[in-house]
C-alpha cells in the first residue's frame, strides 16, 4: 500500500510540473526522486512517470557526476535518435493489421486488447523486414489504443466453432473490396424507439430547476407510434445513413434503406463501382437465412447493376457490428437526454449527429408500407443468382444481376 501511495504522489507531482520542463530538466526531475526514494526508486519513478529506466539512470549519473551541458542544450551533441516509426515508414500500420483482425474487447471503448502476444507480434513484423523487438511492439500498442489486460468471465452462450475464423474472414474481404476501391457497408436495425413525449435516457445541459418535463408511463402513443432507424455505414467514408420507418422491420425495408443509400450517397462516392460489400448481422430483417433478404437484394442488384456480396456475423456476435459503435452510439449520445416528439424532430436529430473524427449522417423518413409474413417458396428462391463462398456459404455469399448485360466480376 505504502508502495501504490508514494507511486501516486510522485504521478501527481510530475503531472504538475512535467508542462513546464524541458527533457533535460525531466530526466533530472525523475533522477532526484529515484535517489529520495533509495531501494527500487527507478522503477517506481518509471511507472509513475512513463520515463524509460534508462533515462532516468542518465539523469542519475548527471546528478552524480556534476557535470553541466552548454547554455540551451538538453542532450550531448549527438545525443539521442529518430524514432522506429520515423526510421521505419508504415511500422505502425503493419501492427495495427496484425491484431485488428482479431481484436478482442468492448469496441466502443478506446483501450482494445488482442489475445496476440508482443514476442510473436514482433517476430511477425521482423518477418516483414522491419526491425523491432518486443518493448517496442508495446509500446506501440498502447499508442494505438490496445491494453493489456486479463481475462473476465462472461456469459455469452455456446460460441460457434469457427467464430474467430469467420471474423478473420470478414475482415479480409474489406480489405480486398477496399484495396478495389469498391463500397464496404455496415447495416443493422437500431432499436425501435416510441415516439411522443417520453423520458430518453441520458442528460443535456440545462437552466437549473428547468428539465425538460415528460409523461410518468411509457406507453404506445397509438397515433404518432414507433420509429424503426435502418441504418446504413460506409466504412471506407466514415458517413452513414439512416431510413427511419413507420411500419415494419422487415427485408423489404432493409433494402429499401440499402437503395435509398446508394441513390443519396454511395453512387457519388463511387462512380465506377461494379461490386458491394454488405456486412451484417446474422438474424433479423437482414438475417442469414431470410429468403426475402435474398430476394429483395436479387432485385437491387438487377437495377443498380452491381453485384452484392454479403457477410454475416456468427450467431450471438451483433455488436461487432461496425455500424453499432461508429454510427448507432453516436447517434444515442447525440439525442441523449431529449424527448422525441415526432418522427420528424428524429430524423433531425439524426441528420445532425458529427463526430470529431469526421462522421456524416443523413436520415430521411420512410412512411411506405412493408407487410410482414411474406413467403417466398423454394421455386421464387431458385430465381436468385447467388454464389455461396467454399468457407461457411449460408454465412458468406454474392448475389449477381440476372441481366445478361451486366458485367460480372
Amino acid at each position: 500500500m505504502r508502495t501504490n501511495s508514494m507511486e501516486s504522489a510522485i504521478r501527481r507531482r510530475f503531472s504538475a510540473v512535467a508542462p513546464i520542463l524541458d527533457e533535460r530538466q525531466r530526466r533530472l526531475w525523475t533522477a532526484a526522486e529515484a535517489k529520495a526514494v533509495g531501494y527500487g526508486g527507478v522503477s517506481l519513478v518509471a511507472r509513475a512517470t512513463g520515463i524509460t529506466r534508462p533515462t532516468i539512470h542518465a539523469g542519475l549519473k548527471e546528478l552524480a557526476t556534476g557535470s553541466v551541458l552548454p547554455a540551451g542544450r538538453v542532450r550531448r551533441p549527438g545525443a539521442g535518435g529518430k524514432s522506429l516509426t520515423a526510421t521505419q515508414p508504415g511500422l505502425k500500420a503493419a501492427l495495427d493489421a496484425l491484431v485488428e483482425p482479431t481484436a478482442r474487447g468492448d469496441p466502443e471503448s478506446p483501450l482494445r486488447w488482442t489475445c496476440k502476444g508482443v514476442r510473436r507480434l514482433a517476430a511477425q513484423l521482423r518477418n516483414q523486414k522491419f526491425k523491432i523487438g518486443r518493448q517496442k511492439v508495446a509500446d506501440l500498442l498502447r499508442e494505438l489504443g490496445y491494453s493489456l489486460q486479463a481475462n473476465r468471465k462472461t456469459q455469452e452462450g455456446n460460441q460457434h466453432p469457427d467464430r474467430n475464423a469467420q471474423f478473420e474472414y470478414i475482415a479480409g474481404r474489406v480489405r480486398q473490396f477496399q484495396s478495389r476501391g469498391q463500397p464496404v457497408i455496415s447495416v443493422d436495425t437500431k432499436k425501435k424507439e416510441l415516439v411522443g413525449n417520453f423520458k430518453n435516457g441520458g442528460r443535456e445541459w440545462r437552466l437549473r430547476g428547468r428539465p425538460v418535463e415528460v409523461r410518468v408511463h411509457d406507453f404506445l402513443d397509438k397515433k404518432l407510434g414507433k420509429a424503426i432507424p435502418y441504418g446504413v455505414y460506409d466504412l471506407t467514408e466514415n458517413a452513414g445513413w439512416v431510413s427511419v420507418g413507420t411500419d415494419h422491420d422487415t427485408a423489404e425495408f432493409a433494402v429499401e434503406a440499402i437503395r435509398r443509400w446508394w441513390r443519396h450517397m454511395g453512387q457519388a462516392s463511387y462512380p465506377q463501382a461494379k461490386a458491394l460489400l454488405i456486412t451484417a448481422d446474422g438474424g433479423g430483417s437482414n438475417g442469414a437465412r431470410c429468403r426475402l433478404w435474398k430476394m429483395t437484394l436479387q432485385r437491387l442488384a438487377d437495377e443498380l447493376g452491381l453485384a452484392i456480396t454479403v457477410c454475416h456475423f456468427p450467431p450471438g456476435t451483433s455488436k461487432w457490428n461496425k455500424i453499432e459503435h461508429r454510427l448507432f452510439s453516436q447517434i444515442t449520445i447525440n439525442w441523449r437526454g431529449r424527448p422525441l416528439t415526432s418522427h420528424e424532430v428524429i430524423v433531425e436529430v439524426i441528420a445532425n449527429t458529427r463526430t470529431q473524427t469526421g462522421l456524416i449522417v443523413r436520415a430521411e423518413l420512410d412512411t411506405n408500407a412493408y407487410p410482414i409474413g411474406v413467403k417466398v417458396t423454394d421455386k421464387q428462391l431458385q430465381t436468385v443468382n447467388v454464389r455461396r463462398a467454399k468457407f461457411h456459404g449460408e454465412w458468406n455469399y454474392t448475389i449477381r444481376p440476372t441481366r445478361k448485360s451486366q458485367t460480372k466480376l
